[in-house]
């Protein structure tokens, strides 16, 4: 091959491999927001209302709730009067915000207009993980366990339209994490992660129906469902994502993430799953799923020590992720834009 074909091949081979490149790259930086200084800690889970564009933020030490405006990043308002802020629900018919406060074992109901806590429902202390049942407005609450030296969790079920609990279901397991409902049926998906299975709950029945050891990772605590393919993504802080087939209850394969993950989320568009993940420098670590059977690295986003939560709202092709105060730094949320 004489010198000027062969630079040529070189050429040609080196724009293909940056075009292959570019392409694995599924996310862009749209913008950071900036929060205050006395903003320290970790956060925990996102809130959306996304028809008065407004994002729900829980640093848990700022014993407060922050609503900001998700196009700017402007802080529209600081709920204070929540001890411990953890997860955020939202009913956009009735305009009402429901935060689960853990240092005092309640639901905290917050009026969208006034921003004043217009009830707090009791629940267990160290309430947490929260999901709203979109067909019922039901809540479902973990709270309870070991964190406040009980020897079992429990599950509420709280009527969001009245505010008040309807009963608690009981958990063998002194430590829950989140939750994922089924559109489909009456299913309940809940991670227990002490003892490192998934509790398939009927929410009609109010009872736990089936049990999934999860064999393939450890410390099981984040959630994301596929329900049109019947594939369950469970975040393992051992560094793993381990695959459920929800019509058998088997594992199906694991997929290897970085440490210490706390928030999992799957995009039906673009197939892509994130999961915050907050050992060393941080990071959000991408997969794609292939088909439901096959799943290939898309790449991970560098973030910052102790980043592990993170939300991806589907109405908005976006991915909002919160970064603690490190380095001096002020704590900020990214937001990435999803083909």
């Amino acid at each position: 091959m004489n010198k000027s074909r062969m630079a040529f091949v070189l050429i040609l081979v080196f724009f293909t491999i940056g075009a292959a490149h570019a392409k694995e790259a599924p996310v862009t930086l749209e913008q950071t927001f900036k929060l205050p200084a006395d903003i320290k800690g970790r956060f925990d889970h996102f809130g959306i209302d996304v028809k008065n564009h407004r994002l729900f933020a829980t640093p848990e030490d700022y014993h407060a709730l922050l609503v900001l405006d998700y196009r700017n990043g402007k802080i529209l308002r600081t709920v204070h009067g929540i001890e411990k802020p953890h997860a955020v629900a939202y009913r956009e018919d009735l305009d009402r915000i429901y935060v689960t406060d853990g240092e005092a074992g309640v639901v905290r109901v917050i009026d969208g207009k006034s921003y004043k806590i217009i009830k707090s429902v009791p629940v267990q202390l160290d309430a947490d993980a929260m999901s709203i049942d979109p067909s019922t407005k039901l809540l479902y609450v973990v709270s309870g366990g070991k964190d406040v030296k009980m020897t079992y969790s429990t599950l509420s079920v709280v009527d969001s339209t009245a505010g008040e609990k309807l009963t608690d279901i009981k958990v063998d397991g002194d430590t829950l994490e989140v939750m994922s409902l089924e559109g489909a049926s009456s299913r309940l998906y809940l991670n227990n992660r002490a003892k490192n299975q998934i509790e398939v709950i009927d929410r009609d029945k109010r009872a736990i129906v089936e049990t999934w050891p999860v064999t393939m990772g450890k410390k099981n605590v984040s959630m994301a469902y596929d329900e049109a393919n019947h594939r369950l993504f469970v975040g393992c802080r051992s560094g793993h994502i381990v695959v459920f087939d929800t019509q058998t209850g088997k594992e199906l394969q694991a997929l290897k993430i970085a440490e210490d993950i706390d928030d999992l989320h799957f995009d039906p568009h673009s197939k892509l799953l994130f999961a915050a993940c907050g050992a060393g420098s941080g990071s959000v670590d991408l997969y794609r799923q292939v088909d439901p059977d096959h799943y290939e690295s898309a790449g991970q986003l560098l973030s910052g020590p102790g980043t592990r939560n993170g939300r991806f709202v589907p109405e908005l092709s976006r991915y909002f992720l919160a970064v603690p105060q490190h380095d001096n730094a002020n704590a900020e949320i990214r937001v990435y834009k999803v083909p």
